[in-house]
């Protein structure tokens, strides 16, 4: 089992894997997540016939995008260190047209298995905040693009969530607190220019984008039932207590008057 309070940054040490392959593709499934994700693949941009790599693939959902927007010219590469989620990918993608196109591969971030120069772009999207060493990382999808070629870096801000509840008080406590205890900088979209720049990219850009949900989607009801959840195993709050402030939510819900939104970040450079 593994020792992190972060269960995405080792999903193959839980006991139940397949809950986090389901999230991630619920999320994947979302509109207001598709729209923003493909949103940002258009600004790196991903043209057709691009050889492009995607770190952290998860269960593939990036690289089916990938696979649309580089065509049947173009290549896909996805690596993650999760064996579980490579496999789901795997099984995922056999029925994409241009499934012959993708390559997935078990590999860590930090030491990628590729020659230098092999993609024309490179992407990381809702993984840095996971990961131990982010810096190393993106100096390895700097090392791996060719000069000119672009890495696109995108993920969440959780300085920048939105949550309408009764509670404000005990809201901001199972928000706050608990991100602070999950990961080493809650705030991760906020660093990616910078991560960028050190690793000696140029012409840095940054698209701000925002998932809004009005209806309580099932991706967020995991995003909050976790957040609920950890507030319990981190002694924030109580279980009753816990189970109080998702009752708060369905409450919104029913009159109509729920809104989440989230910030995300998205910043690309190009390599010299």
């Amino acid at each position: 089992m593994s020792s992190h309070p972060d269960p995405f940054r080792d999903i193959d040490a839980q006991a139940n894997p397949l809950r986090f392959i389901e999230a991630l593709e619920r999320r994947g499934r979302t509109p207001s997540q598709q729209r923003l994700r493909r949103r940002f693949l258009r600004f790196i941009p991903i043209a057709r016939g691009d050889a492009a790599l995607e770190v952290g693939c998860g269960t593939g959902v990036v690289v089916r995008d990938l696979l649309s927007q580089v065509g049947g010219r173009g290549h896909v590469v996805g690596v993650d260190p999760s064996r579980a989620t490579v496999k789901a990918a795997r099984l995922l993608a056999r029925e994409h047209p241009l499934r012959s196109r993708m390559t997935l591969r078990v590999a860590q971030g930090e030491h990628l298995p590729f020659r230098r120069g092999r993609f024309d772009a490179a992407v990381a999207i809702t993984v840095l905040l996971h990961v131990a060493d982010p810096a190393a990382v993106v100096a390895e999808m700097a090392r791996v693009i060719r000069p000119g070629g672009r890495v696109g870096l995108q993920d969440q801000d959780f300085g920048a969530v939105v949550l309408a509840h009764p509670d404000r008080v005990l809201t901001a406590r199972i928000l706050d607190d608990v991100v602070a205890r999950l990961y080493p900088e809650p705030y991760s979209g906020r660093r990616l220019p910078a991560l960028l720049r050190d690793a000696g990219l140029r012409d840095v850009r940054v698209l701000t984008d925002v998932y809004q949900d009005t209806a309580l989607e099932p991706y967020s009801q995991d995003f909050l039932g976790r957040r609920a959840e950890n507030a319990v195993r981190f002694g924030i709050v109580d279980a009753p207590t816990a189970e109080r402030w998702l009752d708060g939510l369905n409450d919104l819900v029913a009159r109509g008057a729920f809104l989440l939104t989230v910030n995300y970040y998205g910043a690309v450079g190009v390599k010299p």
